[in-house]
């Protein structure tokens, strides 16, 4: 990697591949650079973003669909103001 995008700045994910690359030249066991080698990947192909931003979006619709179906459905219970009064004792 360059280090220089096709714009001429820097890459997006430049940052991410410095931090592999530096744990990855420093590491006895390859294995040890795994959390750095994810976040390159995810910076790459933004996975678990889009994962995340459905699964977002599946509750807003699903609250919005239970929010529709619950102001479709009557009140059951009256609920009273106080104006008018029930006919008991009146002087």
């Amino acid at each position: 990697m360059s280090g220089f995008s096709y714009s001429g700045g820097q890459p997006r994910c430049f940052a991410f591949w410095q931090e592999f690359q530096k744990c990855y030249a420093s590491a006895d066991i390859p294995t040890q650079c795994r959390l750095q080698g994810e976040d390159y990947l995810e910076c790459l192909h933004g996975k678990k973003a889009a994962a995340r931003q459905a699964k977002v979006a599946a509750e807003a619709a699903k609250l919005t669909k239970e929010d529709v179906q619950q102001r479709l459905q009557p009140e059951s219970r009256s609920v009273g103001v106080g104006l008018i009064e029930d006919g008991g004792d009146k002087p």
